[in-house]
């Protein structure tokens, strides 16, 4: 017996060995330059003093405000419009294969591409959105220059693109619900709205704890879109964690981007646990 338990413990091995080469030492390692001014040959201690700059400079700590706007915005869209677009295109329509298809397609196009076009899409004079709103007579905005809509823009194209993956994972939970439950509902006189809330909700938790995790924790740690659109501005107005931990790197100050690293690193950490544990807690069994 104990032959067997040691045997099936040195299978973990090469798993922890990995796990300690590429995820707990770096952490560790950038805890400790998180505390230092470095560059490539050198470095200094200098404490809490990273930690203290970047809290104090409002340019800097913009961005926890944003990130978390952004994350609050863009998972709360995606778990509201992919269940009803998901719930849509498990009904009985025709040509619901071809439909599935094109609300998958925003999540085959690269982030980048994505990010580019609507850049093109929303420019203030020749933007094809201002061009259709003028044409309907409605005054166009500068949606990615006014620093109280930008991020909001940028927000709607996230919301554009992730909703497809999130609209497939809905579909998944949706179509694992065994359909006594819906007979059961209708035997009883449960309309469509009520056979929705009190059957299809409750059964594809699971499903929708994965969105809510899945896009909630994407937009803790989004750059790539908003780095492709406003690059973090105009000013300081879509600066995220991840846009200002690029920037000061870029401008040399390593210890700077490596204390941003580690405060969005707790970010996440305090934030995605324990509401895993909370959304765990309310699947139904």
């Amino acid at each position: 017996m104990d032959k067997k338990k040691m045997y099936s413990n040195w299978f973990l091995v090469p798993a922890l060995t990995l796990f300690t080469i590429f995820f707990i030492l770096p952490m560790i390692i950038s805890f400790f330059f998180s505390m230092t001014v470095w560059n490539f040959t050198d470095f200094k201690f200098v404490g809490f003093d990273n930690f203290k700059l970047f809290f104090s400079e409002n340019s800097l700590n913009i961005g926890i405000k944003n990130t978390l706007l952004y994350a609050v915005l863009t998972c709360g869209l995606k778990v509201v419009l992919a269940l009803l677009i998901a719930v849509f295109l498990t009904s009985g329509i025709k040509s619901k294969n071809i439909l599935r298809s094109v609300v998958f397609f925003p999540n085959l196009v690269s982030t980048i591409a994505i990010g580019v076009t609507f850049k093109a899409l929303m420019h203030p004079s020749k933007g094809l959105i201002n061009k259709v709103l003028e044409f309907v007579g409605i005054p166009g905005a500068d949606w990615l220059g006014n620093t109280k809509l930008a991020l909001f823009s940028i927000i709607g194209t996230d919301v554009w693109k992730g909703v497809s993956i999130a609209t497939v994972i809905y579909i998944a939970g949706i179509q694992s619900i065994d359909r006594v439950y819906y007979e059961a509902a209708s035997i009883d006189g449960a309309n469509g709205w009520k056979r929705f809330w009190n059957v299809t909700i409750p059964l594809c938790r699971p499903a929708m704890n994965s969105v809510i995790l899945l896009a909630f924790i994407g937009g803790l740690r989004s750059f790539d879109l908003i780095w492709a659109m406003t690059g973090g501005g105009p000013g300081f107005a879509t600066d995220v964690m991840a846009s200002i931990v690029y920037k000061q790197y870029a401008a040399g100050f390593y210890g700077l981007s490596t204390a941003g690293n580690v405060i969005m690193f707790l970010l996440i950490a305090v934030l995605a646990f324990p509401l895993q544990k909370y959304l765990l807690s309310r699947e139904v069994d």
